[in-house]
Formats: structure tokens, C-alpha cells, sequence
């Protein structure tokens, strides 16, 4: 966790000063949000993978697709997946976008970026995330990842932002906690059958490209307006 977001939470009295910071924090970072052109996806997953290992391969394929189509990929910046996705949109020729976080050891920007700015605030960073993105791509990953997983889906679930597609890639890496969601959570009402239909799985990058862009075509199709132009995901 950053160093003054722990203090904020650890109840020092200097709300109006840590206010203001995130106020500033806020600022820049939709500063750096209107520079992305749109459409655009938010990647995620586990920084803890080196490039070889597939959740990294799969990641890069991915971002080359989306910058195949015309879309931007946003990511958190940092190593593993999110380095994959990144250079993969930079090997595609689209714009790579990186919004890193400051954390006790140091989680350096990766060097595929085009777009990058380093956040001090977790909640800062969430919300610059989901202003751009009309998609999400989770790979696989740990605690952060299970984390931007939910927030995309509660966002999605109680209507703040609209329901674009949710693709979780590796199909045997969520289908545990898949059938978890579908035996435990749905069956005893705590969600409905269409908050389970926003989750798609594959293994696929053509597929994840394919299912985040139909979705978006979709929804502006929809709401009358001009369906993007889509190019084959190589």
C-alpha cells in the first residue's frame, strides 16, 4: 500500500491535507485518461509471471490483438501480465497505456508503455482504470487481480458504469471458483443469473479480442450510435 494511503487509513488527523492530495491525484489522472484514444480495454492480471510463462504469452497476444482491432490496453503498469499486455499493443502498433501504483517494494512501470503515470492512491488508480476501458480482461492472477475483478463486476452489477464484457482468460484456472459463484452464491440468491452472465471464460486471445469487441459494437449499435470499425485479430 503507499505510504500516505496507509497513513490516511491508519486515522491521522490531516484529512484536509489528504484530501487535497487526492483531489491533485485525481486531476492528473483523468489528465492522462483523456489522452487515450478510445475504444479502449483494461488487462489484468499477475505481476509475479516472467515472459515465457503462458498467462504472460497469452496477455501480449491479447494486447496485439486489441491494437489489431484499433483499441487501446490499458494495465497497471507494472511486470508479468501486465508488461505482457502492454507490449503486446505496443508490438501491434496501438497505443499502450500503463497506470502503475507506488508500493513498499517498489513496482517499477514497465518500458512498453506510451502512456504511463504512476498513482499514490489505490481508489485513484481503480477509478482511472474504469472511466476509459469498455472491457475487462482478467488473467490469471492473485489477490490485486481478484480484486479488480469484483470492483468491474460490482460496478457493472449496480449499474455505475454499463455492462461491457467481462472475459476471464484460462479457463482452468477459474472454473473452481466459477462453480463456487454458481453453486454457493447464485443458488443461495445472493446474485442473479444475469450478474453470472456477465463473466465469459476462453482460452483463446482471438476469442477474448472478439468477445470484448462484439460486446462494445453491440452496446453502440444500441444506443444509436457508430459501431467500430474492426480488423481480424492476428
Amino acid at each position: 500500500m503507499a505510504i500516505d494511503e496507509r497513513h490516511i487509513l491508519e486515522d491521522v488527523d490531516d484529512s484536509e491535507a489528504s484530501a487535497e492530495a487526492i483531489r491533485r491525484e485525481f486531476h492528473e489522472g483523468f489528465r492522462q485518461v483523456a489522452r487515450i484514444p478510445r475504444p479502449a480495454v483494461a488487462l489484468f492480471g499477475s505481476a509475479r509471471v516472467e515472459a515465457g510463462h503462458p498467462a504472460y504469452e497469452a496477455a501480449r497476444a491479447v494486447g496485439r490483438g486489441f491494437a489489431g482491432a484499433g483499441w487501446s490496453v490499458i494495465t497497471g503498469g507494472g511486470g508479468g501480465v501486465m508488461e505482457g499486455g502492454n507490449r503486446g499493443a505496443r508490438e501491434g502498433g496501438g497505443v499502450s497505456v500503463g497506470f502503475n501504483i507506488e508500493l513498499p517494494h517498489e513496482q517499477a512501470p514497465n518500458r512498453y508503455c506510451d502512456i504511463s503515470y504512476t498513482f499514490r492512491h489505490f481508489y485513484a488508480r481503480k477509478v482511472c482504470f474504469v472511466k476509459p476501458s469498455t472491457g475487462f480482461v482478467i488473467f490469471p492472477g492473485g489477490f490485486g487481480t481478484l480484486d479488480e475483478l469484483y470492483e468491474s463486476l460490482t460496478l457493472i452489477q449496480t449499474g455505475k458504469v454499463l455492462d461491457f464484457p467481462v472475459v476471464l482468460f484460462d479457463t482452468a484456472y477459474w472454473t473452481e471458483m466459477l462453480d463456487w459463484i454458481r453453486r454457493r452464491v447464485l443458488e443461495e440468491g445472493m446474485i442473479s443469473p444475469d450478474d453470472v452472465a456477465l463473466l465469459h471464460t476462453t482460452d483463446s486471445p482471438e476469442e477474448a479480442v472478439a468477445i470484448v469487441v462484439d460486446g462494445y459494437a453491440h452496446h453502440t449499435a444500441r444506443a444509436g450510435g457508430p459501431a467500430p470499425e474492426k480488423e481480424d485479430a492476428q
